[in-house]
């Protein structure tokens, strides 16, 4: 199904951004019964620059916050149940999920520390993490070098990478299916009387009357909600991908380990994937996609070959740089409605967790526009008003 131009001028719902928040909300919308029209307005229908092409696209349950670990944990389901969720519809496959686990690594005993606190939140909540000292991780996974490693926290179930993009494929096409309208055209003002927000106006001219914004604009929410003349303390930020093949491939699948030094990496198929933020981590803007190759040698390569040693001999295949939107205030999600603006909701500032968020967080506030609350999963922690009071719900797990 395709993408439309503007025929109609009112929506009583429109989503800014259709990738894969913006289309989770638009199908969970329609199986939540909302009872009017819902229009997605996507500026680049190939999705070639926004942040879902660019994911890792990976689940864990192991966070610091117990509304992580509850998303987390209706993700895994989701993904188990994909195509029953989607009213067993023959054409939908079933996504493939390659469970291989996180293995977070500490290097001293304050981080040790941290893995402690976090594993007995995850364990109380149903998780199966375990903590292994470096005995047990090198009679598991021989190949690391675990000279300076203190303490590792492994995720046994319910981790790993999955199909993301057939997921975010099939919600957009039966939400379409369904009647969402989605069309190519991008949001440059927002219009709002009386404390409402009542249009938005398009790069095309047309201006289009609602009911209702959310705004689902990825690493552009902060010019989304500034257009509203609201400050989301959301930016993007850069971060690179490498996949690289080993001249001594590893015996065994390798975990998506998480180094000391901010280097993560992982099996993917027949090659290894790894990745890291920049030396700055600073915002950068949502077009600029420049890679820095340096990096792959001044501090990837150099991590990996210390630790896991067979990585001496390795050769990079594939590059590329993403953004996280990211929530400069507690790296955490922030969605709902604006309470000074009620009809105007959020769906941002994932901070690297959106793949994996996303069939929990499009429930959830499709839950909270129809009915007015959240009925599945309790996301108030997440609203903004935490945002107005700058009361951060930090996530100290964060890659």
């Amino acid at each position: 199904m395709a993408f439309q131009t503007v025929v109609t001028t009112t929506y009583d719902l429109i989503i800014i951004g259709g990738a894969m928040m913006g289309s989770s909300l638009a199908w969970f919308l329609t199986q939540e019964g909302f009872p009017g029209s819902i229009a997605v307005i996507e500026r680049d229908p190939s999705y070639s620059t926004c942040s879902t092409a660019h994911t890792n696209s990976c689940l864990r349950q192991q966070f610091s916050t117990e509304i992580n670990v509850r998303i987390s944990q209706f993700g895994a389901e989701y993904l188990r149940s994909f195509r029953a969720r989607l009213g067993d519809d023959p054409r939908v496959p079933e996504i493939t999920f390659h469970a291989f686990g996180y293995l977070y690594m500490a290097a001293d005993a304050a981080r040790a520390e941290v893995l402690r606190k976090n594993a007995g939140l995850q364990v109380a909540l149903g998780a199966k993490t375990e903590l292994l000292s470096t005995n047990e991780m090198a009679a598991r996974w021989p190949f690391y070098n675990l000279s300076d490693i203190a303490l590792g926290s492994f995720g046994a179930e319910d981790e790993g990478y999955f199909d993301g993009t057939t997921m975010f494929d099939w919600w957009r096409r039966k939400a379409m299916e369904a009647g969402v309208t989605y069309l190519q055209d991008e949001v440059m003002g927002i219009d709002a009387a009386s404390g409402m927000v009542t249009g938005v106006g398009l790069a095309s001219g047309a201006r289009l009357s609602t009911g209702a914004v959310v705004n689902a604009a990825g690493p552009r929410g902060a010019r989304v909600a500034s257009m509203a003349g609201l400050d989301l303390p959301v930016e993007p930020r850069k971060r690179f991908t490498f996949i690289f093949e080993a001249e001594d491939r590893l015996a065994k699948d390798l975990p998506l380990t998480i180094d000391p030094s901010g280097v993560h990496v992982r099996t993917d198929g027949q090659y290894y994937m790894t990745g890291c933020g920049p030396r700055d981590d600073r915002a950068v803007e949502p077009d600029d996609f420049e890679m820095d190759h340096d990096i792959w040698l001044d501090r990837i390569w150099p991590a990996l070959a210390h630790r896991v040693p067979a990585f001496e001999r390795i050769r990079v295949v594939n590059e590329w740089a993403g953004h996280y939107a990211f929530n400069t205030l507690d790296q955490n999600a922030v969605v709902g409605p604006h309470p000074e603006l009620p009809n105007f909701y959020f769906l941002n500032g994932f901070s690297g967790h959106g793949f994996q968020q996303a069939p929990a967080l499009g429930r959830g506030l499709a839950e909270r526009i129809t009915h007015g609350t959240f009925r599945s999963l309790d996301l108030s922690p997440l609203s903004f008003d935490r945002v107005l009071a700058g009361r951060p719900l930090t996530e100290t797990a964060v890659i």
